[in-house]
């Protein structure tokens, strides 16, 4: 028999700790080794138990859940699955993404242990999936937050949108993005579109203290927005998003119900209204999404870029779509950014 995953339940609410780990335990893969009430008990037992993810809440005494990650990414590296109430405070989901943890999964409001037994299914899957994590790539992202008073709405949408720049991503994505954009320039004929595995609960906060932190303004992917150059607009993939163009000739995004593969679509609809302007990027992922989306943008003569695997937290998604042959550019991810600019300011030049 293959060794059950070993999990570690922080949570100083005694009724949560038995509610998630009756879930945990119903799985006949996973098996929870014990739990700790603050995030410093929470240090002294992964060193004692080794489990292989935790689970951990973010307001608790002593020392709280972002506090507590800081800790163990630094003392003890292990897979993070954060479980909140406070998915509204993008604060506090964007520091934990910062961070580095596998994923912010909201507490359903309202009666608690009753609704967290609806989201049996998913908090049981997110515990499979970080296990298979490459904890030695996650890092956490170096930031400083941009002047206000600078950030004007003339900084940036000052050029002409020429180009469309696309990055897909699942788990483990977010963190790489907020690296991204913190230090990727605005003036650039482009707009952005980040499509990746995020709550849509957390969503709205999330992106509005990321606005914070980066030189592109940053906003929720809404129906009908038009899109503009300098503007990054981020949406989860639990919805479909795709781009069509409006009766003045604007590019702008349409958000529909869930589908199976949302890069693809978003990739195939951006090839269809951009061609040879359009440029995607694939990151960490699990999964192929992705990869025939990047096949719709070469048949438009488009440029198709991917994270290098060996730097990835979960590198299915751009492996997929490397061994296919479909991508002009694998790059290291500390270098995304410097190349995206380079690859941008290239393909400008070439195409005027």
């Amino acid at each position: 028999m293959a060794e059950k995953m070993k999990v570690l339940v922080v949570d100083d609410a005694s009724f949560m700790v038995k509610a998630i780990s009756e879930i945990l335990n119903s799985d006949p893969d996973i098996e929870v080794v014990g739990s700790a009430k603050n995030g410093l008990l929470a240090l002294e037992k992964i060193k004692e138990l080794r489990p292989d993810v935790i689970t951990l809440d973010v307001d608790m005494p002593i020392m709280d859940g972002i506090k507590a990650v800081r800790h163990i990414m630094l003392e003890c590296p292990v897979p993070v699955v954060m479980l909140s109430s406070l998915f509204s405070n993008g604060a506090i989901s964007f520091e934990a993404l910062r961070l580095g943890v596998v994923d912010f999964l909201p507490k359903p409001s309202g009666a608690i242990s009753q609704d967290i037994h609806k989201a049996k299914q998913q908090i049981i899957n997110r515990i499979k999936t970080a296990v298979a994590v490459n904890i030695a790539n996650i890092h956490r992202v170096r930031i400083k937050p941009i002047n206000q008073f600078d950030k004007l709405d003339d900084y940036y949408g000052l050029q002409e949108l020429e180009h469309i720049l696309l990055m897909g991503t699942t788990l483990g994505g977010p963190n790489t993005c907020i690296r991204i954009f913190a230090e990727l320039p605005t003036r650039l004929a482009t707009a952005a579109i980040v499509v990746q595995e995020i709550s849509p609960k957390i969503l709205p906060a999330f992106v509005q203290e990321f606005d914070k932190y980066a030189n592109w303004h940053i906003c929720e992917a809404v129906d009908g927005a038009v899109l503009e150059a300098g503007v990054c607009y981020v949406a989860s993939n639990e919805y479909s998003l795709t781009i069509a163009v409006n009766e003045d000739e604007e590019a702008y995004l349409q958000v529909g119900a869930a589908v199976e593969k949302p890069l693809n679509t978003l990739f195939s609809s951006a090839a269809t209204v951009f061609g040879r302007h359009t440029i995607g990027v694939l990151l960490t992922g699990i999964g192929d999404d992705g990869s025939d989306g990047f096949l719709e943008i070469k048949k438009k003569s488009g440029i198709t870029m991917a994270q290098k695997s060996d730097t990835c937290v979960y590198p299915n998604l751009v492996q997929c779509a490397i061994e296919r042959g479909l991508v002009d550019k694998v790059i290291d991810e500390g270098s995304l950014a410097d190349e995206i600019e380079a690859m941008i300011n290239g393909y400008t030049t070439a195409l005027s």
